[in-house]
């Protein structure tokens, strides 16, 4: 078994936005909304309560490696501030998703993937770290694409 790390979006990077309401990357307009689907927030990696809670919406990218260019997409954050979830754990409220998950290999190359739900998600964090090309990985959602969360192997 691998051991790992995951993290959600920093609280500087999120702060930020609340405060400009704009995607620090692309300086977009962000987008704020009554939750219409049950996310997740890419900070605290919990899912929305609908029509409950606002939520901002805005374009990131996740960190590319080496000058390689990632692609862009929408993500979605509370509107109050939360806490990034960091955790050797995957988080409870992400279980119940559809969820794609990419090992992602030096070159931005992605080996290997898998789609996962539930109990299933805890092997294939283990299967595709424990591929020697893979350096991370990259949490999806399954249906819309859009990124969710980095895994990286830990370094305890």
């Amino acid at each position: 078994m691998t051991a790992y790390y995951i993290s959600g979006l920093a609280d500087d990077f999120t702060e930020e936005v609340r405060r400009t309401m704009k995607s620090p990357e692309y300086g977009h307009p962000a987008h704020q909304e009554v939750a219409g689907g049950t996310g997740p927030c890419r900070a605290c990696l919990e899912q929305f309560r609908v029509g409950e809670e606002e939520r901002i919406l805005f374009t990131y990218r996740p960190a590319s490696e080496r000058g390689n260019l990632g692609a862009p997409g929408p993500v979605f954050i509370h509107a109050r501030s939360c806490q990034q979830y960091r955790g050797s754990s995957f988080p409870p409220g992400l279980k119940s998703l559809p969820l794609l998950i990419e090992g992602v290999a030096r070159d931005s190359r992605v080996p290997e993937t898998r789609r996962v739900t539930g109990e299933e998600i805890d092997a294939a964090l283990n299967e595709l770290l424990a591929n020697p090309d893979v350096e991370y990985l990259h949490v999806r959602h399954g249906e819309a694409g859009c990124h969710i969360a980095r895994v990286n192997r830990s370094t305890q």
